[in-house]
């Protein structure tokens, strides 16, 4: 018996049609995630907690989602915690909680906060409020300004100190804390 040789396997040969689909595919996908990627930073921000104004909910150094959508679609509400452009330093962005509305008649009366004649109430405070920080006062909102005060009210600045802050300022409303992981979590306004 002879043994036959087996013949080589011939070799497909390279069909350049398919390299360029494969080049298109690549480049598609690419285009799709550089388009989604500047959609979740035209609808989101990111913002990074510094100081001690939001404390306790709030800390230094937590990693936060911020929705620009929201208030496209609707206004910012009292108890949102909203971050902003400082409106002295609009380089610089802040994040505070809204006390008072378009309109209302924010008034601080003995370290007790009041909004249109109506003592507030705020489980979300750090502290009750000291003489010194909160000195009697009353500010009138106009058609499009919030009132905003951090949670830890004797170590924040805030509305108290530069006064209400006008709607185009308001970069949205603080959705999801993100870092670090065991600080994970919703965030939610208070409506109360």
């Amino acid at each position: 018996m002879q043994q036959q040789q087996a013949e080589p396997l011939a070799r497909p040969s390279l069909q350049y049609g398919n390299f360029r689909h494969t080049l298109r595919e690549i480049g598609e996908t690419v285009v799709l995630i550089a388009i989604i990627y500047a959609l979740v930073n035209l609808a989101c921000a990111r913002f990074v907690v510094e100081g001690p104004s939001m404390q306790p909910n709030f800390y230094t150094g937590q990693f936060l989602v911020v929705s620009r959508v929201n208030y496209l679609l609707s206004d910012p509400q009292r108890g949102d915690v909203v971050v902003f452009h400082y409106p002295n330093n609009p380089q610089e962005d802040y994040i505070k909680r809204v006390i008072g509305l378009p309109g209302d008649t924010v008034e601080i009366r003995d370290t007790q906060v009041h909004v249109n004649g109506i003592p507030l109430t705020e489980p979300y405070i750090n502290e009750p409020c000291q003489p010194g920080s909160c000195r009697d006062n009353v500010w009138e909102l106009g058609a499009d300004e919030y009132f905003m005060m951090g949670d830890n009210r004797n170590h924040s600045s805030d509305s108290r100190s530069f006064g209400p802050v006008k709607r185009h300022y308001i970069v949205g409303e603080a959705l999801i804390r993100y870092w670090p992981p065991q600080d994970w979590g919703i965030i939610q306004g208070y409506s109360g």
